[in-house]
């Protein structure tokens, strides 16, 4: 028997899946400038390569994003975490965790997975530091056993970085 620290997910609805493999299709003809996906045969997971942009603190560094789509995507909002490790930045814990507004609270069934990829992006080359969150330790502690950035009450305070 094997134990796992997130629970089994469930299979994306039939209106998940024809959002999904559309988006993917735009993905190929038209990918978002810096963004790579990562082909695989999990349309549930999608693996995106971040590279920063030129002539900001990121330049010439990839990181990883992974998203996970749940059953009713798009009316819910798909758990996007940086794979570690994660880029050093005021809104990026060193778990991967991101607190953006866009994907918990402000999520629109409108967007995207490139347009979470630019929001991503943007965030990262406002930023004038390279440094985690004042509460870094404590929060990645606090989230021991997979827990969810779903599950976090994220405080939209900070919209300077």
């Amino acid at each position: 028997m094997t134990s796992t620290s997130t629970p089994p997910r469930k299979a994306l609805s039939k209106i998940a899946c024809n959002r999904l493999q559309k988006e993917l299709v735009e993905w190929q003809v038209n990918p978002p400038a810096g963004f790579k996906h990562k082909v695989t045969d999990n349309l549930q997971r999608w693996v995106i390569e971040v590279n920063g942009a030129p002539g900001t603190l990121y330049a010439n560094e990839t990181y990883q994003l992974q998203v996970d789509f749940p059953e009713h995507y798009p009316m819910e909002a798909p758990q996007v975490v940086f794979i570690p490790p994660a880029p050093p930045h005021p809104h990026i814990y060193s778990n991967g965790h991101i607190c953006l507004d866009i994907l918990y609270d402000s999520w629109s069934p409108a967007m995207t997975v490139s347009s979470i990829c630019i929001s991503i992006l943007s965030m990262l080359s406002s930023s004038t530091v390279k440094q985690r969150p004042t509460d870094n330790d404590r929060y990645v502690k606090n989230c021991k056993n997979g827990r969810s950035p779903k599950e976090t009450r994220w405080w939209f305070h900070d919209d300077k970085v």
